[in-house]
């Protein structure tokens, strides 16, 4: 029963992150009408690309009321920190002698999350 309840709370953790990326992906229209999303950021065009960039960011900044939601976002990222553990242990428990490479290569993206996700808490530490 509390195997079931955890699998659970993880799995709503995983679905509560994955609303927010997806929602705050920008508008994907201009792939389609040829209009790019981003100026180019060289020369006479950096000032724009800076401007574009820090718009973004305050769209971002307003769909996640960091300070609103701070609680949930921590519960849900140290759920899947949890469950990147967890997934490391199994893939290290379960290397294959005859072909480690796969193995080795899932530990370190695993890794890789790790990392990721103690940047995301120290991101959320700071608004």
């Amino acid at each position: 029963m509390m195997k079931e309840l955890t699998n659970i709370v993880i799995f709503l953790g995983l679905c509560f992150i994955t609303y927010f990326i997806f929602r705050s992906l920008p508008n994907r229209e201009g792939l389609t009408t040829g209009t790019p999303t981003f100026t180019s950021g060289v020369a006479g065009g950096a000032a724009a690309y800076a401007d574009s960039l820090k718009m973004h960011a305050v769209k971002h900044q307003d769909t996640l009321l960091i300070s609103k939601y701070r609680g949930h976002y921590e519960n849900a990222v140290l759920n899947l920190d949890d469950l990147v553990d967890h997934l490391m242990l199994h893939t290290a428990l379960n290397v294959d002698p005859n072909d480690h490479d796969a193995s080795m290569d899932k530990l370190a993206k695993l890794h890789g999350a790790k990392s990721s996700l103690n940047n995301i808490m120290k991101f959320m530490d700071s608004k």
